[in-house]
C-alpha cells in the first residue's frame, strides 16, 4: 500500500511543482519577450525619426546615400517619387518588390494612425510586419513615410530585419528549456526524497501497530489458554485439586486484565487523548513516598534499596503526581525484578540547571548495548525476562510515554561496576 501512495505522491508533489515552475517561466519569457521587442521598436523608431529628419535635408537622394543608409543589410529602403520608382530600386528581386508592396498596404489601411510633426513635412508610421506565411519567413520593423515637397511626394519604406533580436529570443527560450529541465530532475528528484520523508513516520506507526497487535495477541493467548484449559479441569477435579485449578483461573485472569490495561492506556497515548493534570508537585516527597512502598518489596529479596536526595530544597516541580509516581514504580519494580538477592538498587534525586532529574541504579545483569534502544519498545523483552510472569514489555514504554509527555526524557546508562541506571529528566 506505501508502495503505491508513496508513488502516486511523489508523482503529485513533482506535478505541481513543475506546473508552478512551467508557469512562472512562462509568464518570465513572455514579459521578457514582450519587454526586448518593446526595446527593439522603441529604439527603431527614434532612429526612423533621425534618418527621416536627415532625408528631409537631403536636397538630392544619392545612390551613395541610399547605400550607405542600408549599412550592409541594417535597412532595405524603398523611395518612390510620384509613385516612380527610384533607380536605385529597379535593380530588387521580386521577392523584395512583394515584401514592400505588402508593407504599403497596410501603410494604407491604417494611415490615419500617422503620425507628423509641426517642423516637418513628412508623416510616418511603425510597426511590425511579419509577411505571410510566418513559418520561416524573416520578421521586420517597418516604417513608411510620405515627404511632401515642391516637386512631388516622396513614398518612403524603411524596414529593418529583427534577426538578432529573434536570435536573442530563441538562445533565451532555449536557456529556459535547459533550466527547466534541470529544475524539474531537481524537484523530482526532491519529492520522492521528501515524500519518503514525509511518509516514513507513517510507515513505521503501522509497522508499530502491525508488531503491537501481534504481540498482544500471543501475550494474550497464552493466559487464555490457561484459562480454558484450567476451566476444563476444573469440571472434573474435586476439592483442593479444583480450588487449585480456580485459583489459576483468577490469576491468570487477573495478568489478562493487566495487560488489557496497559494496552489501553497507549492506545490513549496513540490517540493524543491521553490526559496530563499537571500540578506543583515535590519531588522529593514523591520519591521518598515511592521508596518506602518498594523497601518492604526489595527486602524480601535480600536487595538493599537507598535513597538519596538532594541537602538543599528543590523547588517544586509541574508534573502529574500520579503519573510520575508511576514511572517510578515501572523503574522500580523492573530493578526489583532483574536484580539479584544480596544486590543493590539506588534511588537518586538532583538540579541541573532548569531540568529536575530523577535514577534509578541496580547492579543487576544489566542491558547489552544492541538492546538499549529497544527497550521502550512495545512488548520488547529479553529471552530472559520472558519467561517470567507479571512483565509483557509495556512498562518501561508506558514511562517513556508519561515522560514524552511531560516534555521530557528517559534513557538507560550502564552502572558502574555493573547493572542498569535508568534517568528520567523532567524540564
Amino acid at each position: 500500500m506505501f508502495k503505491k501512495v508513496y508513488l502516486r505522491l511523489t508523482i503529485l508533489c513533482g506535478s505541481i511543482t513543475t506546473i508552478i515552475l512551467l508557469a512562472m517561466s512562462f509568464g518570465y519569457l513572455y514579459i521578457s519577450e514582450q519587454s526586448l521587442k518593446n526595446n527593439a521598436f522603441s529604439a527603431f523608431q527614434n532612429n526612423m525619426n533621425t534618418l527621416l529628419a536627415d532625408l528631409e535635408h537631403q536636397s538630392v537622394i544619392t545612390h551613395e546615400w541610399l547605400t550607405k543608409m542600408e549599412g550592409n543589410g541594417r535597412y532595405l529602403i524603398h523611395i518612390t517619387d510620384n509613385g516612380i520608382p527610384f533607380l536605385y530600386n529597379e535593380r530588387e528581386t521580386d521577392e523584395r518588390k512583394q515584401l514592400f508592396e505588402d508593407v504599403w498596404r497596410i501603410y494604407e489601411n491604417r494611415q490615419t494612425q500617422a503620425e507628423g510633426s509641426e517642423y516637418s513635412d513628412i508623416r510616418h508610421m511603425e510597426f511590425f510586419y511579419t509577411p505571410e506565411p510566418s513559418g520561416k519567413t524573416r520578421s521586420y520593423c517597418a516604417c513608411t513615410a510620405v515627404s511632401t515637397r515642391n516637386s512631388g511626394t516622396l513614398e518612403i519604406i524603411i524596414l529593418s530585419p529583427l534577426d538578432t533580436l529573434q536570435a536573442q529570443i530563441k538562445n533565451q527560450r532555449f536557456l529556459f528549456l535547459l533550466l527547466d529541465i534541470l529544475a524539474i530532475a531537481l524537484l523530482s528528484l526532491f519529492s520522492w526524497h521528501f515524500t519518503r520523508r514525509i511518509l516514513k513516520p507513517l510507515k513505521e506507526n503501522q509497522e508499530r501497530q502491525t508488531r503491537f497487535i501481534a504481540s498482544a495477541s500471543h501475550e494474550l493467548r497464552t493466559p487464555l489458554a490457561v484459562i480454558l484449559s484450567c476451566a476444563s479441569a476444573a469440571e472434573k477435579a474435586q476439592g483442593p485439586e479444583k480450588d487449585r485449578f480456580l485459583d489459576a483461573i483468577q490469576s491468570e485472569g487477573i495478568r489478562m486484565s493487566k495487560l488489557i490495561d496497559d494496552m489501553l492506556l497507549l492506545t490513549t497515548a496513540d490517540t493524543g487523548s491521553w490526559s496530563i493534570h499537571p500540578v506543583p508537585v515535590e519531588l522529593d516527597t514523591l520519591i521518598l513516598n515511592v521508596f518506602e512502598a518498594f523497601e518492604a518489596v526489595a527486602a524480601e529479596k535480600n536487595i538493599a534499596l537507598f535513597v538519596s536526595l538532594p541537602e538543599s530544597a528543590i523547588p517544586p516541580v509541574s508534573c502529574d503526581r500520579e503519573r510520575i509516581t508511576q514511572v517510578l514504580a515501572v523503574l522500580l519494580h523492573n530493578a526489583v525484578s532483574y536484580t539479584p538477592a544480596g544486590g543493590k538498587i539506588a534511588l537518586s534525586l538532583f538540579v541541573s540547571g532548569k531540568n529536575t532529574f530523577f535514577s534509578v541504579a541496580d547492579n543487576g545483569p544489566g542491558i547489552p548495548d544492541p538492546e538499549k534502544e529497544h527497550i521502550f519498545d512495545r512488548f520488547y523483552r529479553t529471552e530472559k525476562s520472558r519467561t517470567e510472569k507479571g512483565h509483557f514489555g509495556l512498562g518501561l514504554c508506558i514511562a517513556a510515554e508519561i515522560v514524552r509527555a511531560h516534555h521530557g526524557k528517559i534513557y538507560v546508562q550502564d552502572t558502574s561496576g555493573g547493572g542498569s541506571t535508568f534517568t528520567v529528566l523532567l524540564p
